[in-house]
């Protein structure tokens, strides 16, 4: 064990419980303000917040680990990440801050959803609750996993205690400081994922340089973009699965709630520039890491641990930990935000408008605090199971149920005035649904096609089918429409 990394570790940890303590001592109380941050984030925190609940430790471990291996061919997650980011901010980010506002102040993603059709239902937003507890606990899990893989690899802790006491620090700084508490935090864990990202693979490559290093070179195909890494050229469903990873980033629940809390619409576009540079950044040197771990490093057996490998050999103990804190970093950042907003959502969209309606806003409070804790225990159950697959393979699930659920809907109720309330519940059921089923079914999963480019496709024609076969939505819901995109600020 490193004792010199493990003290870095915990003072990395010690600030984070600080700042859930802060914003706890300065926090303003109501819903608005646990929940969305009172809609007074400035344009770094939301798209540095955004970047880092986004981007978990599959960017530091995963892909670099998978180019690594098999080469260029695996960057077309990376592609159509970027490409999904960038249409995410450019064309959802200003409409649904203005959405959000104009259909009663809606706080959560499935109250937006409600309320833009001005509905009486609950039902949409019970189902939207539903998605969220399954998926997030999985999704949740992957980070939670990584956690334990790190203290595992780095220091020798168990990786069960080291799983169990990283969920205790996420739920505590959650638990505490609620919405600005998580946002704060990913953004200086945002800051530091990325500066780890960097130094890591220029060191590298300026020691390779001086003739230091492995110097193993690159096998056959390694610079092929159209090869899989395990024959000479990727199937359509290689490529196909990699660009529809971007289609997460339109239904991404902790991704766009920022966009609702961003302080005025002003500040949406320069939020976008700070979001756009700092996600392309990151992927960038996640795939300069897996080029220059090829040259520093030489063959490693376990091509997951060539960030980690490289930070160690090249970096003193004081700052090898603060650049493996980068991992942690990645990982809480996920994870806090999926904690929050799944528990917003039974809080404010099940709980109060339909299990206690005279529920006060203490009790409120108490409620998702206490969902935060039932998900992250489930969560640790399940990334504590050997049998609950990589971290990658977590977060594509989860990733992907998102997508196909709610992308189509919140594409259609931004840019259709006459999409209605049916249609939204089609969109989300069969999206869901349907990726559930491509993943479940082996002669379906066994195309190599990821689940969530049919499920996607599946919702988006579900909720046309059922908004035309309907009688329309209304003069209201479409003056509603007209007076959102209207609003100024």
């Amino acid at each position: 064990m490193n004792y010199t990394e493990l003290v870095v570790f915990i003072l990395y940890l010690v600030v984070m419980l600080c700042t859930g303590v802060f914003f706890f001592r300065r926090s303003k109380g109501g819903e608005k303000d646990y929940f969305l941050g009172g809609r007074e984030m400035g344009p770094w925190v939301s798209a540095l917040s955004a970047g880092a609940s986004d981007m978990s430790a599959w960017v530091l471990m995963g892909l670099p680990a998978s180019i690594y291996a098999y080469g260029m061919g695996q960057t077309w997650i990376a592609v159509g990440l970027a490409a999904g980011y960038i249409l995410s901010w450019i064309f959802v980010a200003p409409r649904l801050r203005r959405f959000s506002i104009a259909s009663n102040d809606s706080i959560t993603l499935p109250q937006y959803l409600t309320n833009r059709f001005l509905s009486k239902s609950k039902s949409l937003q019970v189902i939207c609750a539903a998605i969220f507890l399954f998926a997030y606990a999985i999704y949740a899990a992957a980070s939670i996993k990584a956690c334990g893989t790190l203290f595992n690899t780095v220091l020798g802790i168990d990786a069960n205690i080291a799983m169990y006491s990283a969920a205790l620090i996420i739920v505590a700084y959650t638990f505490l400081g609620g919405f600005k508490a998580v946002c704060w935090t990913d953004f200086f864990q945002g800051m530091l994922m990325l500066g780890a990202l960097m130094l890591a693979p220029i060191f590298a490559l300026a020691l390779v340089n001086s003739g230091i290093g492995g110097a193993l070179g690159f096998p056959d195909n390694f610079w092929n973009f159209m090869s899989s890494g395990k024959s000479d050229w990727a199937s359509w469903s290689d490529i196909l699965s990699g660009i529809g990873w971007g289609l997460g980033y339109f239904g991404m629940p902790h991704i766009i709630i920022r966009f609702m809390a961003i302080r005025s619409q002003k500040e949406v576009k320069k939020s976008a520039r700070i979001g756009i540079t700092w996600n392309v950044l990151i992927l960038f040197f996640a795939v300069l890491t897996a080029i220059a771990g090829r040259l520093y490093l030489g063959n490693i057996s376990d091509s997951s641990l060539v960030f980690i490998s490289m930070v160690r050999m090249i970096f003193p103990a004081v700052v090898s930990g603060v650049l493996l804190s980068a991992i942690l970093a990645a990982a809480m950042s996920t994870a806090d935000s999926q904690l929050l907003v799944s528990a917003s959502a039974f809080t404010a969209d099940v709980y109060k408008p339909v299990l206690r309606k005279n529920a006060s806003e203490k009790e409120m409070f108490w409620s998702v605090r206490f969902v935060v804790i039932i998900i992250a225990i489930a969560a640790v159950v399940i990334a504590a199971n050997p049998g609950s697959g990589t971290i990658m393979d977590l977060v594509g699930n989860a990733w992907g149920v998102f997508g196909a659920a709610f992308g189509p809907v919140i594409l259609l109720s931004l840019f259709w005035k006459r999409f209605t309330f049916a249609g939204a519940v089609a969109g989300i059921v069969v999206g869901a649904v349907a990726d559930v089923i491509w993943l479940a079914v082996p002669a379906l999963s066994g195309t190599g096609l990821y689940e969530i480019v049919p499920g996607f496709i599946a919702g988006l024609i579900a909720a046309v089918a059922v908004t035309l076969a309907g009688k329309g939505p209304g003069k209201e819901v479409e003056a509603l429409f007209d007076k959102s995109l209207a609003l100024k600020d």
